[in-house]
């Protein structure tokens, strides 16, 4: 029986091999030092927490609670059946749990279509999703001071390097620990506390934690291109251990010089819904006028 590096307990969790306590103690301090080291978020600030209901949600959710108190979290229904409504039931649950302000808004009350509808309609699916969460999200994070997310370090590698195997590495620009600040464009500036925490270590979390989570994943994730680069990025986790955390400290030290380069865009506002747009008209208005022509 493998024992804690720290104690004679039990070892959980392997590279780094804690016991459990040690094991959440060690989590909790990462997020810690993640959020002084890249000054994601003041003690006064108002939190909105993005969350789907998922083990990255809960997770970022619960350490924000516990270390600030001021988190309020909103999640978006974007009508897939059979699993979106598990995932809020979950998140209901949990925030019921911890005495946390919850929130939902839906795709159908929005835009008068839900998610499965537009993807029988032809729409792809994680483009057009994500195009109305973003769009949502903004809208209702109004009076907030930041935006959190759960995304961790394998999401950011696997976009980085979806990204790079498309030909738009100045995307990458938009990455990073935290969004620009941009006051004068409406966006609610977005932070990203889980930034240095692999899915494995936050799946260890969750289910230590007890979390309401299900561990089940989205159904249309596989027919994305990020599956196919997340399982080739495990593969080459596997073969050379500390490879994402590579390429993450690789790429902070070149975001300065690519935020400079490309993510100063100036900003108009959406004709349709009046949202921040880098066009006349945003992409989530364009996404839903396209199901209807």
């Amino acid at each position: 029986m493998a024992q804690c590096e720290l104690c004679n307990n039990r070892a959980v969790f392997s590279s780094p091999q804690y016991c459990k306590s040690h094991f959440i103690a060690y989590i909790e301090t990462k997020v810690e030092s993640t959020l002084k080291r890249f000054a994601l978020i003041n003690k006064d600030d108002k939190i909105a927490v993005a969350v789907s209901g998922g083990k990255d949600s809960q997770t970022v959710t619960y350490i924000l609670h516990k270390l600030f108190g001021n988190v309020t979290a909103i999640s978006i229904d974007e009508g897939i059946p059979g699993y979106r409504d598990e995932t809020l039931e979950d998140m209901k649950k949990f925030c019921t749990m911890h005495n946390i302000p919850y929130h939902i808004f839906s795709f159908e009350q929005a835009f008068g279509t839900k998610l499965d509808a537009m993807l029988h309609r032809g729409a792809p699916a994680c483009r057009s999703c994500g195009v109305l969460r973003r769009n949502l999200l903004n809208k209702h994070a109004k009076g907030f001071d930041k935006i959190a997310t759960g995304h961790n370090l394998d999401d950011e590698c696997q976009s980085l390097l979806m990204n790079f195997m498309k030909g738009t590495p100045f995307l990458s620009a938009k990455l990073g620990p935290a969004s620009g600040v941009h006051i004068r464009t409406g966006f609610v500036q977005r932070v990203k506390p889980l930034y240095l925490c692999a899915e494995k270590e936050i799946t260890a979390y969750a289910y230590l934690m007890s979390f309401p989570v299900r561990f089940n994943e989205r159904p249309h994730a596989s027919d994305g291109f990020r599956s196919t680069v997340r399982d080739s990025l495990n593969t080459l986790e596997q073969q050379k251990p500390g490879t994402k955390m590579r390429m993450i400290e690789n790429f902070l030290s070149v975001l300065p010089e690519l935020k400079s380069q490309y993510a100063n865009h100036p900003m108009q506002t959406c004709t349709s819904c009046g949202q921040p747009s880098a066009q006349s008209v945003c992409k989530a208005c364009i996404t839903v006028e396209a199901q209807y022509v």
